[in-house]
């Protein structure tokens, strides 16, 4: 992975000292709360319904044990000893202190982290595929590709002011698992047919109140010209986004406004005006920093362990943990676990500092000193040898992150919702919590298989409500919490936006008509038929005469 070179600690340590001379000011009353605003935001901090939050940046979701443990110091020490993994790969503490948060950046810094553009109207994180470097079936690596993205993005001049936040997700397989299409800019790693590397460009999507899909405007941009091409799209976007409507100020609309092909047309003309001039990365530069994601030197294995042969026949559990929570590997022998941080009942998400203590562990025995953390809110040992599985998983299943859920029903993502965020209209975490008890038997989940549910607390959609293949959204009615329910929507290279099935529910109501949806789906599937594509061929009327016929 990636290692700070003596710019980098020196850019990231002045930062923190900045950063503690603006606290001390805004703690001594020099600075009031209206103008120490802008400046927490550029750190991270947010002011939450009961605290400040501090978001920390995991760049594409990659972190070593070493920083693992770092976060978990951070959760035990500064916040309530735990911490939350996002949909955009970072880490959230709720409840630091103020006069902490230099001290928690400070600790930051000394592992290369930091919690710079993770807030504001800038570049956010880029966010890539989980299984990067690892997956069986990537043309390439996406992470060197996102670190030279943040690399050109951070603190860049003309495009720290953005008309609003701009994020951008990279996927290097055709298989889907970065979300592209619900991004500002969504990237697709691909080779011509000279076998030369570049990227297909698309732009314009994202959720919020206006649900957009992504559309193509380049099928092929060489590798060596792509930061060309995104100042070109950045450039346009900066000019002409609106910015006197932040819900009319994303680059979505400004595509929808224009219309996609005088859109590309614009961004064509500028990027002919600036491509090979001085804004591409030399390919001397381009090999250095793939080299710090060289896969590592794994050795070929059998694919076969009686070991865990022998668990797997003997033990339910343990036989469903391999089916659902393990990802194929390009080594022979290999897998990619995914560590679900979904337990039944408990919150999307989180998890304890002595959790991280032991994931931290396990990655330095088993995965190469390798975490990552998944846009689904669970985190990922890329590089684990089949033989291991049975440690790891009695391992992770003492420490209640054992659940063998991933895929299936209780995988939820949802965002903080009402519990903690002050833009929320409806509580997201009690809903999942609820769904997960109401179907809290692994058999059944087995059955029913592949269905992802989403849940936002609001219209700003954090929980992916849209992409969901059933979406759950708070909305506040007449001073009630209210809960839409949505079906259909796909995050993954066949994206579409779900779509509202009637009326909206009570907490209560909410979970009861969740439940009729599946046993819908369960009657009239056929053999092998996913929820996505029994929904695709029947329609919704079959659903919503099963939630509502009875009203």
């Amino acid at each position: 992975m990636y290692a700070y070179d003596t710019f980098d600690h020196a850019m990231v340590n002045a930062r923190v000292e900045e950063f503690r001379d603006q606290v001390a000011r805004r703690l001594s009353g020099e600075l009031t709360e209206e103008e120490f605003r802008p400046l927490r935001l550029m750190n991270g901090l947010y002011l939450q319904l009961h605290a400040y939050m501090l978001r920390v940046a995991v760049p594409y979701g990659t972190l070593n044990s070493r920083q693992m443990r770092r976060l978990a110091h951070i959760a035990r020490k500064y916040d309530k000893g735990y911490g939350h993994f996002t949909t955009r790969q970072n880490i959230q503490y709720n409840w630091p202190k103020l006069v902490d948060a230099p001290d928690i950046l400070a600790d930051l810094a000394e592992v290369e982290m930091h919690a710079i553009q993770t807030s504001g109207n800038c570049i956010r994180n880029v966010t890539t595929d989980q299984f990067a470097g690892a997956a069986h079936d990537e043309v390439a690596d996406p992470r060197a590709t996102a670190e030279i993205i943040r690399q050109w993005s951070t603190f860049h001049p003309e495009f720290s002011f953005l008309p609003r936040k701009f994020k951008i997700a990279i996927t290097g397989a055709p298989k889907d698992r970065a979300a592209v299409k619900w991004h500002d800019i969504g990237l697709v790693l691909k080779k011509n047919e000279t076998g030369e590397l570049g990227v297909e460009v698309l732009v314009g999507g994202g959720m919020g109140r206006t649900p957009v899909i992504a559309k193509t405007i380049a099928n092929f941009v060489p590798e060596s010209e792509m930061l060309s091409y995104l100042e070109a799209i950045l450039r346009v976007y900066n000019e002409q986004g609106r910015r006197d409507n932040k819900y009319k100020a994303r680059i979505k609309i400004l595509v929808e406004d224009t219309g996609t092909e005088e859109f590309k047309r614009l961004v064509e003309e500028e990027y002919e005006a600036i491509r090979a001039g001085f804004i591409d990365v030399p390919a001397e530069e381009v090999a250095r920093i793939r080299q710090f994601f060289a896969p590592p030197p794994l050795p070929v294995l059998a694919d076969e362990d009686a070991g865990l042969d022998a668990l797997a026949a003997a033990d339910f559990r343990f036989r469903a943990w391999v089916k659902n929570n393990t990802f194929a590997h390009k080594v022979p022998g290999h897998v990619s676990v995914t560590i679900s941080l979904k337990p039944h009942g408990g919150i999307p998400g989180d998890a304890t500092d002595a959790q991280m203590d032991l994931v931290a562990d396990i990655a330095e025995e088993y995965s190469q000193d390798e975490v990552r953390v998944s846009h689904e809110q669970n985190l990922i040992l890329p590089h684990v040898a089949k033989r291991d599985l049975v440690a790891i998983w009695q391992k992770l299943d003492a420490a209640g992150l054992g659940a063998a859920n991933v895929g299936l029903l209780t995988d939820i993502i949802a965002c903080p919702g009402l519990d903690y965020c002050s833009l929320a209209n409806a509580r997201s975490i009690p809903i999942a919590q609820a769904i997960t008890n109401r179907f809290d038997d692994l058999k059944r989940l087995e059955d029913i298989g592949q269905l992802k549910i989403k849940i936002s607390g609001c219209i700003n959609s954090c929980g992916h409500h849209h992409a969901g293949h059933i979406g759950i959204l708070g909305v506040d009615r007449k001073g009630e919490e209210n809960y839409q329910l949505l079906l259909g929507g796909s995050g993954e290279e066949d994206a579409s936006k779900a779509a509202i099935l009637g009326p909206g529910f009570d907490e209560h109501g909410i979970v009861d008509a969740v439940e009729k949806v599946v046993t819908a789906y369960m009657g009239e599937r056929k053999e092998g038929e996913t929820f996505l594509a029994a929904y695709r061929r029947l329609g919704p009327d079959v659903f919503k005469e099963a939630v509502y016929g009875a009203r």
